[in-house]
């Protein structure tokens, strides 16, 4: 089976303008992110609308492909860099273009989703620490919650905390039950991934502006690969201070 990664990556941010070029000790994030996924996958590609993040990537030896600016979403982006790159991978991986510290291993569990020859979309979770502050994590709606099947599929995506424990106080959850982050990383065979661009947005997915609550509405199943890897996500100029003070301490 050949694995394709697209990095979708934006110039216009209205937190972090010019985000992708940020320099990161020497480096952008653009170029940090590739870096961490290349050799892992048969091919990895920059989705990008915008001229200076072409060259770039193109400056540090990347691959890239120009898409369109009016795209509502990474999927979408993700879907056009695939047609334009050909046929011929059964399987794209649509990487976070901020996600600077993403793990091999992430990588690696999300591949070995499509063992099963049924899973159609794959993303990553990752279990809340039992002693971790509720109020930071649990309660923070900017970090989605994800209840699992027995089979490991989600069953439902929310910035609410999901499952509610009846009988707990809130500072006991963490201990009495195993929740899970969401990690956005998905994975998608090509036919899905055609399928599921097409769709209309659903209302779930209007309610808490979540985008795979929309494949969830359609009847699509997502496998969920487990990590116990953190990520640093980067989102405003504030998290590029506190990834580089990371950087700056696990050399």
């Amino acid at each position: 089976m050949r694995f394709i990664g697209i990095i979708p990556a934006r110039y216009a941010s209205t937190r972090f303008p010019g985000k992708p070029l940020a320099d990161m000790n020497g480096k952008t994030m653009i170029q940090r992110v590739y870096e961490q996924v290349q050799g892992l996958l048969d091919a990895v590609y920059v989705a990008t609308d915008d001229a200076r993040i072409e060259s770039a990537v193109k400056a540090f030896g990347g691959q890239v492909v120009m898409t369109s600016a009016d795209h509502k979403s990474g999927t979408d982006r993700c879907y056009e860099a695939y047609t334009k790159t050909g046929t011929g991978y059964e399987v794209i991986v649509n990487i976070q273009g901020d996600e600077p510290f993403i793990h091999p291993s992430q990588i690696e569990t999300l591949k070995s989703c499509f063992t099963d020859g049924q899973v159609e979309i794959a993303t990553l979770v990752k279990p809340f620490a039992p002693d971790g502050d509720f109020e930071s994590t649990l309660f923070n709606p900017n970090s989605p919650k994800v209840v699992l099947n027995k089979h490991n599929e989600a069953m439902y995506f929310s910035r609410s905390v999901i499952p509610y424990t009846r009988g707990k106080e809130h500072a006991e959850w963490l201990r009495n039950y195993t929740y899970y982050k969401h990690i956005g990383l998905y994975a998608y065979r090509a036919d899905v991934l055609r399928e599921i661009t097409r769709l209309p947005q659903s209302p779930l997915e209007l309610a808490e502006s979540l985008e795979q609550l929309r494949w969830l509405e359609n009847g699509y199943r997502i496998k969920a690969g487990i990590t116990h890897q953190e990520t640093i996500g980067i989102d405003t100029p504030e998290d590029m201070e506190k990834a580089l003070e990371f950087m700056n301490t696990h050399r």
